[in-house]
């Protein structure tokens, strides 16, 4: 995956003491996206906008609310997340993902 003529935004993010970090950009239409790190364990996230979350690398497990299991996702999945959420993430391995907010 390769991204060009970006604008990318510093510092980097930084959740869950460094579990998970990510850098904001912008592409060329001007939509804000985050490219970002996952490493291993589970996280309570919560989203202020709906988000749509493109697998890298590694394995995504999901729980949005009002479900009872996870789901996973490899490299090439693709996860919609509603706004205004908590939802669970976890993983046994690591995730390197994509987000691009709509």
């Amino acid at each position: 995956m390769e991204f060009n003529n970006v604008r990318l935004i510093g510092p980097a993010n930084i959740y869950f003491d460094g579990g998970c970090t990510s850098r904001t950009f912008y592409d060329t239409e001007g939509r804000r996206k985050t490219l970002g790190f996952i490493c291993k364990g589970e996280y309570l996230f919560s989203s202020s906008a709906a988000e749509v979350v493109e697998i890298i690398g590694g394995l995504y497990e999901i729980k949005l609310p009002g479900e009872s299991e996870y789901t996973a996702y490899g490299p090439g999945g693709i996860v919609n997340i509603p706004a205004g959420i908590e939802f669970n993430v976890r993983t046994d391995t690591y995730v390197d993902y994509v987000c691009d907010y709509i």
